[in-house]
């Protein structure tokens, strides 16, 4: 048997220009029994929709799908003020142990030493001024001391100079 008829139907296929009367055709004879070997790799293509007719959906396909679509309900939970607040409770306490420390440490620096911040009630304790002045020499001359020793007790010896005595 000749099947040229066939085969142009198919190359027209391939192009998009057959009608749907002619899809038909090949859909009819692509159902037959016999077909020749050089087309049996098209038969599944146009035999499709005898297979597609026994493939159904299941029966709680709908409701699976519907499952899936519909927003999940958000059970609320009711906060109340106090609970609300929480976090700032906990930073106020922070801020209040910060506060603490720093107090406690400052204390443990001045040796709690009362520190008198009203310059006002200050005298003058000198009437003499060359007491005066003999007094801070001799607070300078302690001082000059005292870096000139921690400076030898460094090893920084080139930067001590020479002790000139001051006598009056």
């Amino acid at each position: 048997m000749d099947y040229k008829y066939i085969e142009q139907l198919l190359e027209r296929y391939w192009k998009c220009e057959t009608s749907l009367e002619e899809e038909q055709i090949l859909r009819t004879f692509f159902r037959q029994e016999e077909i020749p070997a050089h087309l049996l790799p098209y038969k599944s293509l146009f035999a499709y929709e005898e297979n597609a007719k026994h493939v159904a959906l299941d029966d709680d396909f709908d409701q699976r799908i519907l499952a899936k679509v519909e927003p999940q309900k958000v059970k609320v939970r009711h906060m109340s003020l106090r609970r609300q607040f929480a976090p700032l409770y906990k930073a106020a306490a922070v801020i209040a142990v910060v506060l603490s420390l720093s107090t406690v440490a400052q204390y443990s620096f001045n040796r709690g030493e009362q520190v008198d911040y009203n310059y006002d009630a200050y005298k003058d304790t000198y009437t003499d001024p060359q007491a005066a002045y003999g007094t801070v020499s001799e607070a300078l001359q302690i001082v000059s001391e005292s870096i000139q020793e921690s400076q030898v007790q460094n090893g920084d010896t080139a930067l001590v100079p020479e002790q000139k005595v001051i006598t009056e």
